[in-house]
């Protein structure tokens, strides 16, 4: 078998989605099983701290703790954009949908200093999510020039945006009147 260099960036892309995919499972889960965030009871040592005197991972993982439907929708778009990039089919899919909650979790981490570990693993998740969009690069282009309208279909969103924006105007217009005339009239 030989290894041509678009076969080795193959294996590197096909190691990075399973890099990633496997370390973003691990959290997405830990976050359904309650293994982060401080989920129903903070711990007695930040509770019993004034709320000016507790850190920012302190606050952090309290407030992401506060609430359950927060961990499941974060939790599970790391667990469903995790599966989606293991697929050959839907990796780039998943890409899309782990590339903002990396960039948040990275800087999350970095203003709320959770820790530099932390942040540096996300860095490479992101890293190896971004090398599969770049792998992927002609794909992803093809993608954004199929849903870019043309200098036609430019013009007529022109004028519909125009027409919109007129709309808009005489909408904003008709409510400032009303207003003034109940603040005349009373309300």
């Amino acid at each position: 078998m030989q290894l041509t260099k678009e076969k080795v960036l193959s294996h590197f892309e096909l190691a990075a989605r399973i890099y990633a995919a496997t370390m973003l499972l691990t959290y997405g889960f830990g976050k359904l099983l309650g293994g982060q965030f401080y989920q129903g009871s903070i711990p007695e040592t930040v509770a019993s701290l004034p709320l000016s005197e507790v850190g920012g991972f302190d606050l952090a993982w309290t407030f992401f703790g506060f609430s359950y439907g927060y961990i499941l929708f974060i939790g599970g778009t790391q667990i469903l954009g995790s599966f989606m990039l293991l697929f050959h089919r839907t990796k780039l899919l998943g890409a899309a949908t782990l590339i903002p909650v990396l960039l948040n979790i990275i800087v999350v981490d970095f203003f709320f200093e959770i820790s530099t570990g932390a942040m540096l693993s996300a860095i490479s998740y992101l890293t190896a999510v971004s090398f599969v969009v770049f792998y992927n690069r002609e794909k992803v282009i093809k993608a954004i020039k199929a849903v870019i309208p043309d200098s036609g279909e430019k013009k007529r969103m022109g004028q519909k945006l125009l027409k919109l924006g007129i709309a808009i105007a005489i909408v904003a217009v008709i409510v400032l009147l009303e207003n003034q005339m109940l603040n005349f009239v009373g309300r």
